[in-house]
């Protein structure tokens, strides 16, 4: 198995990876199907599905099939030509991506949320039809969203395609008893055997580039947080709160008046500043998702800023080491909140960065697997239920608490020898097991929890 640090950590726009992202990388995928295809195109149509309908207006699903239609795609996205290319698509009723004629696409009749059951797939289901000049369909293909930006075909899904292709990698491991392993017969820490896969695939000086734009993005995402005020957009008038949390922090250093607690206040603000600006539509990086964009880059961030000895030559080994974690969760259960709640979404990502902290605060194979499990473990069961559909409440909070909890974890892991109960194998396959058991209206559908609880008008 192999899933890449470039599949887990990936450039993209704000609300929501599984909802934003994917649904504009289908859009452009079904747009490539178009240019292969020998027929003359005349209209678009889509009709979202599932959570995709329940959520989408909050999660700006509309919006993102639209401009994936249009041509736009995540990792290149600029907000000021999405916007123009918006008006214009509502004022005239037609778009024309590159390398196809003008198509007839009026978002108010050829875009359809569809409130019935679930598409057989996932929760997160699409269909993109393309006709002809008298609005019959000529071309038309389901598209599954399945969490991080993901996207796979319904034959793509059913056939059980290995998304796996590429040449051979030396550390090939599924399980995190199988990595454990290769750790040991090897030698090598878990961020080696990562880097080693990784060269085998795109190279060394590839993967040096990415990982520093990976963390570039993530990092000027936490500044823009930390510096920008006001009120997040959708109509719940949530106040940023980042900025005021860090420029108190900032005033009170050295005056002897913080007890030692006030480290989370530091973790919670970097964490709430990427998902504010994520909230708001900024570029954020999928870390495993949008949802969970803020704890990871704030448990870095807080290693760099707070802890003795921190350098910024091992980030590296952090991204690394995350991303193996990440994509044995990915793998074994699912990154989706619409599939597995938010247990999946910043469960996963407190587990991802309790690994990287845990590695380059000097933790042993053994350690790293204990923190993740750790991380992990104690997000057991937590659902995902947005208020009013949106990416905010309580979302920006609660990747503060999984930063706290995340860097709690590493530090519990680095006080033991690594030995434990449960393995990391087990809270992996729990997870997955209390995510198909989970009703639906708490799996990021906004029909229950806080978001039927919560006035929200």
């Amino acid at each position: 198995m192999f899933l890449s640090v470039f599949d887990m950590f990936k450039v993209g726009v704000g609300p929501s990876s599984s909802h934003t992202m994917g649904p504009m990388v289908a859009a452009a995928r079904f747009l490539d199907l178009l240019r292969a295809a020998p027929f003359e195109f005349h209209g678009l149509r889509a009709s979202l599905h599932g959570s995709l309908a329940f959520t989408g207006i909050g999660h700006a699903t509309d919006r993102a099939t639209i401009l994936g239609l249009a041509g736009f795609l995540p990792d290149t996205y600029d907000h000021a030509k999405a916007e123009i290319a918006l008006a214009n698509i509502r004022d005239s009723g037609h778009l024309q991506p590159d390398g196809l004629p003008r198509l007839q696409f009026d978002p108010r009749e050829d875009l359809k949320f569809d409130f019935g059951p679930n598409l057989a797939g996932h929760a997160n289901g699409m269909i993109l039809m393309a006709t002809d000049a008298q609005g019959d369909v000529l071309l038309q293909e389901t598209f599954y969203s399945i969490g991080g930006g993901f996207v796979m075909t319904e034959e793509e899904l059913t056939s059980g395609k290995d998304t796996d292709e590429g040449a051979p990698v030396p550390y090939p491991f599924k399980s995190s008893a199988e990595m454990l392993q290769m750790a040991q017969t090897s030698g090598k820490t878990i961020a080696q055997m990562k880097h080693a896969n990784e060269s085998a695939r795109g190279g060394v000086d590839n993967l040096t580039k990415g990982c520093a734009r990976i963390w570039q993005v993530m990092n000027d995402c936490i500044d823009r947080g930390l510096t920008t005020d006001g009120t997040l957009p959708g109509g719940l008038n949530v106040k940023r709160r980042a900025k005021s949390i860090h420029n108190a922090l900032q005033a009170e250093r050295g005056m002897n008046l913080n007890a030692p607690h006030t480290i989370n206040d530091w973790m919670s603000a970097y964490a709430m500043a990427v998902n504010e600006e994520n909230a708001a539509g900024g570029q954020v990086v999928t870390a495993p998702t949008n949802g969970a964009a803020g704890v990871l880059p704030a448990v870095i961030r807080y290693w760099l800023d707070h802890v003795p000895g921190a350098t910024a030559s091992r980030i590296d080994e952090f991204l690394l080491t995350s991303a193996a974690i990440g994509g044995l969760v990915k793998f074994n259960a699912s990154i989706s909140g619409a599939e597995a709640g938010c247990q999946a979404e910043v469960g996963s990502a407190a587990a991802m960065a309790a690994a990287g902290l845990c590695a380059v605060m000097g933790g042993t194979v053994q350690q790293v697997e204990n923190a993740a499990e750790i991380a992990l473990e104690h997000h057991l069961g937590m659902t995902c239920d947005p208020v009013k559909g949106l990416v905010q409440v309580p979302c920006i909070e609660r990747n503060g608490l999984g930063a706290i909890k995340a860097v709690s974890a590493a530090s519990l892991a680095l006080r033991g020898d690594g030995t434990h109960l449960v393995p990391l194998d087990s809270v992996i396959e729990t997870m997955r097991q209390t995510g198909a058991d989970m009703h639906e209206k708490y799996k990021e559908t906004s029909l229950g929890g806080l978001a039927v609880n919560v006035p929200n008008c």
